[in-house]
């Protein structure tokens, strides 16, 4: 199979960068399944119904979020009406919606994609790794599921780290989210499960993590809270990475950063 996993929208800019993009990326690489973090994609803070909707319509067929994942509560229902929706699985159990969910691919392959917020420097919650554990509920990778995917919404390195080598040999990938700054170390573990500590963001990198940057700036340097933060308006980079899975055991076989437009360094892989 071959999987792609974008890092968190920020944003219209992002939003509408990775809608445009999503169609013809899904084609030129011949992606069967497709997940995204969307949890600052309305206006920097959590997600709405439309953007879901508008989401799938350019070939998501999952949506992560994170710790802002309530932030627009009107639109909170949406966890519980939207399967392919997901909020962090370590959430208190009666939160809306859930933590993971078995989906398909468009030639009926299954895919498990589980989500998971970390702890260190994070509000507090629930054990991830034990969470991670229950999500997966004993389903063996190449048996009863083609692919398993976790996205892992954390702050420290060091965590995700761990969680990557924690499920090492049992998952297809583990992605960080959440930092929004990509990391250059995309690449598969000992035991076969592709690996990076952050995908990066899809928004304006002239910015603080996707926000108009003379807010952050002021409040670094007077510690006085100013004007509310508002997401950048630039040009977006879409960041994310594509993996390919062996047939047989579901492990990942390659791994390839991407990033698009806007400011960073593009990286494109190069694919048959």
């Amino acid at each position: 199979m071959r999987i792609a996993v974008f890092g968190d929208i920020v944003g219209r800019t992002g939003r509408k960068a990775l809608l445009d993009a999503l169609p013809r990326l899904r084609s030129r690489f011949s992606l069967d399944f497709v997940v995204v973090n969307a949890e600052n994609a309305a206006g920097g803070f959590g997600v709405t119904k439309r953007i879901c909707d508008d989401l799938f319509e350019a070939g998501a067929d999952v949506l992560t979020t994170g710790n802002h994942a309530f932030d627009q509560r009107d639109e909170i229902p949406v966890y519980d009406r939207e399967e392919r929706l997901l909020r962090p699985a370590n959430f208190p159990k009666d939160n809306p919606g859930r933590g993971s969910g078995m989906y398909q691919d468009r030639e009926g392959r299954t895919v498990l994609v589980v989500h998971a917020q970390g702890q260190r420097g994070m509000a507090p919650i629930d054990d991830p790794c034990a969470a991670v554990e229950r999500e997966m509920g004993g389903v063996k990778l190449g048996r009863e599921a083609d692919a398993i995917i976790v996205d892992f919404h954390a702050e420290a390195t060091s965590e995700k780290y761990s969680m990557g080598h924690i499920l090492d040999g049992r998952v297809s990938l583990v992605v960080g989210t959440h930092t929004h700054v990509p990391t250059a170390d995309d690449h598969i573990l000992p035991h076969g499960t592709g690996y990076i500590t952050d995908l990066g963001m899809c928004g304006d990198y002239d910015s603080v993590i996707g926000m108009e940057k003379s807010e952050p700036v002021h409040r670094f340097l007077s510690k006085m809270p100013g004007n509310r933060f508002t997401t950048a308006t630039g040009p977006a980079t879409i960041c994310g990475v594509m993996v390919e899975t062996d047939p047989k055991t579901g492990l990942a076989t390659r791994i390839d950063a991407l990033r698009m437009g806007g400011r960073l360094r593009e990286r494109v892989p190069e694919l048959e």
